[in-house]
């Protein structure tokens, strides 16, 4: 099956649910062409709002909606949200709690030749900061549809990330997501592997490796990084005695800090993370991916290093 843009499986689930929830408004910086939320525009355009680039203005219109009873999707470059507009998302959306769905797009460094200016590797870290965010990082375009259909119907500030890339669907029809529960997609007692996004292909490929190796590999797709399932957390921490995360986000602040301080405080066992420890240069996404140690070899190496330290 070929890979399947989560950016315009949000602007066309967007767009469906438009036709029976009035209440869903859609507002965009200048970029619904990349984000697409063009779906929605042509479908209902005097629900679509085109703000400009104007970042944090946007912000507080979408909760001023919100605080008149609509449901306002906000979407931007994941670059732009949180990090342009982080003081209006505290205090107009996380502090009163307003029911704004901000879902951004090219996250991470695989924004390619757009460069550094471009790459969102600590959006995570800043959202994740605020109180009463729900964070989710969807593994495919299956997982996206099912993640805006549970912030439409979830009350509440919510931040969806989206990477610019095409992703193998690594979901079949009968997932179910749930917010706040971790998904295992592999099984395994020697080691777990816990990823987000476009992480998680490559930790099925690497544990589908790691297998004819003797090396049993438990996969954990950990989609919902706030609120985080402690209780699968705590359970492969008993269960492998051993962790490696991976995420398209900078080590500090992303899933591998939330996970760390889960294991941390219930169950500690070693950790290891696939991360980013510094700005990308600008490249075609997957020489980057390569050259910033985010591939499932990566994976392999540091699952068998874990392995090590565990022993």
């Amino acid at each position: 099956m070929a890979d399947v843009s989560l950016r315009e499986t949000y602007g066309k689930t967007l767009a469906e649910l438009g036709k029976d929830n009035a209440d869903i408004v859609v507002l965009d910086a200048d970029l619904s062409k990349s984000t697409m939320t063009k779906f929605f525009a042509k479908a209902f355009p005097d629900r679509f709002f085109d703000v400009g680039i104007a970042e944090q203005n946007m912000i507080g219109i979408a909760a001023g909606l919100a605080a008149s009873g609509k449901i306002p999707f906000a979407s931007t470059f994941a670059v732009f949200a949180p990090g342009r507009c982080f003081d209006q998302v505290r205090m107009s959306v996380a502090q009163p709690k307003q029911n704004v769905k901000i879902v951004t797009t090219h996250g991470g460094i695989t924004v390619g030749e757009d460069g550094i200016t471009h790459q969102a590797i600590e959006d995570l870290a800043l959202i994740c900061s605020l109180p009463g965010m729900t964070v989710i990082v969807p593994a495919d375009a299956l997982e996206t549809a099912l993640a805006v259909r549970a912030a439409v119907e979830t009350e509440g500030p919510f931040y969806i990330r989206l990477p610019r890339l095409n992703l193998p669907v690594v979901l079949d029809e009968k997932y179910k997501f749930v917010i706040g529960r971790a998904v295992e997609l592999r099984p395994g007692n020697d080691v777990t592997v816990m990823a987000i996004g476009i992480m998680v292909a490559p930790a099925l490929q690497a544990a589908d490796n790691l297998k004819s190796e003797g090396i049993g590999c438990r996969v954990l797709n950990m989609s919902t990084i706030k609120p985080i399932d402690e209780d699968a957390i705590i359970k492969a921490a008993g269960e492998t005695g051993a962790i490696v995360t991976a995420e398209e986000h900078l080590e500090h602040g992303g899933l591998g800090s939330i996970v760390a301080r889960a294991v941390g405080k219930h169950y500690p066992v070693p950790l290891d993370y696939i991360a980013l420890h510094t700005y990308a240069q600008s490249g075609k996404p997957q020489e980057l991916l390569q050259r910033y140690g985010l591939t499932a070899a990566n994976i392999e190496k540091s699952v068998k290093a874990i392995l090590k330290r565990k022993k």
